[in-house]
């Protein structure tokens, strides 16, 4: 093969892993900002730090 050929196939798949990479990025702040509004719903209905640690209040 050619080494222009190895040059697009280089660039192909850094744009391939660059766009992989902005994706693991944004699903990483989304969970982020759905962890944090589940907190504020919790702590909205009562549930307060032990809805958090994942028990139950007694």
């Amino acid at each position: 093969m050619d080494q222009r050929n190895f040059q697009f196939l280089f660039y192909g798949f850094a744009a391939a892993w660059a766009l992989v990479a902005i994706y693991v990025i944004v699903l990483a702040q989304r969970g982020r900002k759905l962890r944090e509004e589940l907190n504020r719903v919790r702590n909205m209905v009562g549930g307060g730090a032990a809805a958090d640690t994942g028990k139950q209040k007694r």
